[in-house]
């Protein structure tokens, strides 16, 4: 009984309700008030239950009516969304923008980059992935995503195109007890090659048998930035961190940015792209949170 059930029927149910009585969801409608009556009579008999009380001058829903409003409103909003993106497809709109981050892109600026895109693409959803290194790059080249935000290697993969976006200041850091944090003037390589280095590991094999920033032969390995903030702010090891990231540290007096020979106060400008694969350019989605991207970069860099 229930495969009977029309979308006509439901939509005729919910406007009842949201205006009150048949003949002003007649009028919502532009159907005749019989037409609308019949169709929520022939609803109540596919589904077996009365919607309506009709005692009354105005229908008033029942308490069987008032669980299915939900229901019937999720159906007639699910297919409209459904319609509604399969427009967007047949103009080449993405059905999804996947997205793969690198944990030292700002994090805020993607926050705001995101509440612009469900304003200005409010049927695309976005899936996104966090990682470092050439974990960054892996979901594109695999095709999980679409699209990259990245910057921890030194290099593009073969197959990518990129583009760029404002850079990330990268700067060194330890922990106020450490004893790094001490040394008075820039710190020599050779001294920093004396104490534990938290250097990120990458997950992926693009880097495999490079290594990128290492100072010291003693170093400790770990696979999320945060737990490397976790294990700096404790003097567990000296490491380097985008500077957005310590910054509130660095103003409280939980870490200390360390001067370093060769690398100028405020720490390095590490460079962030956006990459895709060259065969397959992101669709109007995509290439508007580029530019989204690039513009919030840019005014927060």
């Amino acid at each position: 009984m229930l495969d009977g059930v029309s979308l006509d029927q439901l939509r005729a149910f919910i406007t009842a309700v949201d205006e009150g009585s048949f003949s002003g969801a007649a009028r919502k409608l532009r159907r005749s008030q019989s037409m609308v009556s019949e169709l929520v009579a022939n609803l109540e008999g596919q589904v077996g239950v009365t919607l309506f009380d009709r005692r009354g001058r105005y229908p008033v829903l029942t308490g069987e009516g008032r669980v299915l409003l939900a229901d019937a409103r999720n159906i007639t909003s699910g297919v409209d969304w459904m319609k509604a993106r399969a427009k967007g497809m047949t103009a080449g709109l993405e059905p999804e923008l996947s997205v793969v981050l690198d944990v030292f892109f700002p994090f805020q600026v993607v926050v705001e980059a995101a509440k612009a895109f469900r304003e200005r693409f409010p049927i695309v959803p976005m899936r996104l992935y966090a990682e470092a290194l050439g974990g960054a790059y892996q979901p594109v080249l695999d095709g999980r995503a679409a699209l990259g935000i990245v910057g921890s290697l030194p290099f593009v993969p073969p197959g990518l195109a990129y583009e760029r976006l404002a850079g990330v200041a990268f700067t060194m850091v330890a922990a106020s007890t450490h004893p790094l944090a001490a040394y008075e003037g820039p710190i020599p390589k050779d001294e920093l090659a004396r104490h534990t280095q938290l250097v990120l590991t990458d997950r992926s094999e693009l880097s495999a048998g490079r290594e990128f920033g290492v100072m010291s032969g003693s170093t400790w390995r770990v696979a999320d930035l945060f737990a490397k903030h976790a294990f700096l702010l404790h003097g567990l090891g000296w490491g380097g961190m985008p500077a957005h990231t310590v910054q509130d540290d660095i103003h409280a007096g939980r870490l200390v940015e360390l001067q370093v020979d060769d690398v100028p106060p405020g720490g390095l400008i590490l460079p962030m792209l956006a990459v895709y694969p060259c065969a397959a350019p992101p669709g109007p989605a995509g290439r508007w949170l580029i530019e989204r991207l690039r513009d919030c970069s840019s005014t927060n860099g």
